[in-house]
């Protein structure tokens, strides 16, 4: 009898160590994440700082030409805060930047822009020497670097020294990265590294705040040079590649990265936020937000309220999980273990996930509610240690006893989140419709978000109309012209409303049931265009840059230099101009870079009062702002010397004159 149940027992091990090699773990499909990516890649967003001489100057992008100014006492160049009046000499930021996170918890990161626009030998081998010579001076005063960060600038015009010319690279050769980065593995071997293409994190393509919506974190890290790679393959990055190179959403809190006080009226709203962090988190990306540092050393009050407003709204939304509460089945479960059953999706673990058999490529998970639930958010993550595999799927609903497609997306990665219209079902189904091997999935929540009220849109047309469109049809809209807060007993927008001269135009939006509100949104403007014309070009569409509406716009393809000269109807005081470049929103086109401004009371004779560049426009093709001293004129010429992508297209949305 003792035997035979020694037997038994020894055929229950055989039998048990049977099942677990037949249940081993999924093999990793392609390449995975090391863990300093994972580790990145679970903050999901964190903080830029952009300060320096910039700061003081009011410029976006520094020529190399003003006072010292680099923020750490180099040993390796005199431009630099030693030889400022600072600390009497003595001052160090980073160092004291550095302390500052160590007090208080934070991880410190270093941006070092590889164009040094001052030093004289930028463009020859000696420049390397002297760019890794600060690079180590950095990465070995400051204690532990978390990330390591470098721009795309790739030469142009610069001080250069005293030579102020322009100077162009081998922007595949110059730099030599891959020693470059040998270096920083040596001096911080726990850094991630951020270039353009790699090798540890990419790019999103653009500085509007999102990724694409086919994301793969696989990229080749040494095909492309950083300023060589495709935009477009950027923000999706490619399926096959060899290399675990995720994307990251860079973008600024307002529309420049340094701090402009004319800017303070245009920090990003609760609703641009949002978007922002649904279109890189939400994307498989992680998004680092800049905050533009004002001159006291200090993030302005407005660009902290708007970070703190959207934290405390992001709490919100995901506060409820809904799919905590659901009965779970899958179609195929690996092995029929309770290991990768359908419950590993809301266990709240990183560690564990649903999978299914190797052969298994196609799956679903049904959420069984037992009433009908609200929802508009589902959220999804891969088991990324495993590698990225989902290539499609599809989201359905049970409303009233049938099944809706809901949405038939592609990738998820680390984190997916899906926007829907508000709907009431009692199931959800989940559908991996193609994947690279069995799918392995870590979590699935599903939400149902408040309504977050878009601000309005504001323009003023060439006859001096002001339209203010809503961001849905329902919402009310609430207005005032003179430059004060509208509220609900302010004018009630119901068509154009004219406004020739300078004004000030605040609007909001209300839900008319719940009386809800939205931000305030607010646009200056000068004085009326309707008198304004365009001379010399028959095209009737150049008054596309005139109409007030930013997103048309008029192209020229004659080459450069290319002249726009406008008659303003009369004369007045002119201070400045703005420039408003192509706004297609992901790849534009006829950016001008390089410009002449000049102002004539006949239309003869002609003063140049402008001349210069359009600092990181190609990446922030925003608003340019250039003022001037106060002159007399009736007509102006905007000249455009040079566009970013070196063609012969010049591209204008909007053009508009200051006065005083």
């Amino acid at each position: 009898m003792t035997r035979g149940i020694v037997f038994v027992l020894l055929g229950l091990i055989c039998l048990s160590h049977l099942s677990c090699q037949l249940l081993s773990v999924p093999s990793s499909c392609g390449a995975i994440p090391n863990e300093q990516q994972m580790k990145w890649q679970e903050m999901e967003y964190y903080a830029f700082i952009h300060f320096s001489i910039n700061t003081y100057t009011d410029q976006e992008w520094g020529d190399g030409g003003n006072k010292p100014a680099l923020l750490w006492p180099s040993e390796y160049t005199e431009y630099s805060v030693k030889n400022s009046p600072w600390r009497n000499g003595k001052g160090d930021l980073v160092k004291e930047l550095a302390e500052a996170c160590k007090e208080y918890g934070l991880k410190l990161g270093i941006y070092l822009s590889p164009w040094d626009r001052n030093h004289p030998d930028y463009g020859r081998p000696e420049y390397v020497t002297y760019f890794r010579n600060q690079l180590k001076e950095l990465l070995t005063n400051y204690g532990e670097i978390f990330e390591v960060w470098f721009d795309g600038a790739n030469g142009g015009w610069g001080y250069y020294g005293g030579a102020r010319e322009d100077r162009k690279i081998d922007r595949k050769t110059f730099y030599d990265w891959d020693n470059t980065i040998q270096l920083i593995r040596q001096l911080q071997p726990n850094a991630i590294i951020w270039n353009e293409c790699g090798p540890d994190i990419r790019w999103c393509g653009n500085e509007h705040g999102s990724i694409g919506e086919t994301n793969w974190s696989l990229f080749d890290a040494h095909e492309y040079a950083p300023g060589t790679a495709d935009s477009k393959v950027l923000r999706v990055g490619r399926e096959s590649d060899p290399d675990w190179v995720p994307g990251e959403v860079n973008v600024s809190v307002r529309p420049g990265w340094f701090y402009h006080a004319y800017e303070d009226a245009k920090v990003k709203t609760l609703p641009q936020l949002l978007e922002i962090y649904y279109n890189s988190i939400g994307r498989n990306g992680t998004w680092l937000l800049n905050f533009p540092i004002d001159r006291r050393g200090m993030i302005h009050e407005n660009d902290e309220k708007a970070v703190l407003d959207l934290a405390s709204t992001i709490k919100e939304i995901f506060a409820n999980n809904l799919a905590e509460n659901a009965k779970i089945e899958a179609s195929h479960v690996r092995g029929n273990s309770r290991r990768f059953s359908a419950s590993r999706v809301v266990d709240g673990k990183k560690s564990s996930y649903w999978s299914t058999d190797d052969s298994i490529r196609t799956a679903s998970l049904t959420l069984d509610f037992g009433e009908p639930i609200s929802f508009n958010r589902i959220l999804l993550q891969e088991y990324i240690r495993l590698g990225q595999r989902v290539r499609a799927f599809t989201i359905e609903a049970n409303i009233n006893g049938e099944w809706k497609e809901m949405a038939r997306e592609t990738t998820i990665g680390y984190k997916r989140i899906l926007r829907l219209p508000t709907v009431k079902a009692t199931q959800i189904r989940f559908t991996v419709t193609d994947s690279k091997a069995c799918p392995v999935i870590s979590n699935i929540a599903v939400y149902n978000a408040p309504q977050i009220l878009t601000e309005p849109k504001i323009t003023r047309n060439k006859t001096g109309e002001i339209l203010i469109y809503p961001a849905d049809k329902e919402s009310l809209v609430y207005y005032t012209l003179d430059g004060t807060e509208p509220t609900l007993k302010s004018a009630k927008y119901v068509g154009p409303v004219f406004m020739e001269g300078k004004g000030s135009v605040r609007a909001m939006s209300v839900d008319p049931v719940s009386r809800k509100k939205s931000q305030m949104s607010r646009e200056e403007f000068g004085i009326s265009r309707k008198d304004w014309n365009i001379l010399g070009i028959n095209d009737p569409n150049v008054n596309n840059i005139l109409d007030g509406e930013q997103h048309t716009a008029w192209h020229r393809r004659e080459g450069v230099p290319s002249d726009l000269i406008i008659d303003l109807g009369q004369e007045y005081d002119l201070t400045g101009f703005r420039y408003l470049p192509d706004q297609s929103y992901i790849f534009p086109s006829g950016i001008i870079s390089q410009y002449e401004f000049s102002v004539s009371t006949d239309n003869k004779h002609w003063k140049l009062v402008s001349s210069g560049e359009f600092s990181n426009i190609r990446n922030n093709p925003l608003w340019q702002i250039k003022r001037f001293k106060q002159v007399k004129g009736r007509y102006i010429k905007f000249r455009a010397l040079k566009n970013t992508h070196n063609n012969d297209i010049v591209g204008y949305a909007e053009i508009d004159i200051l006065t005083l």
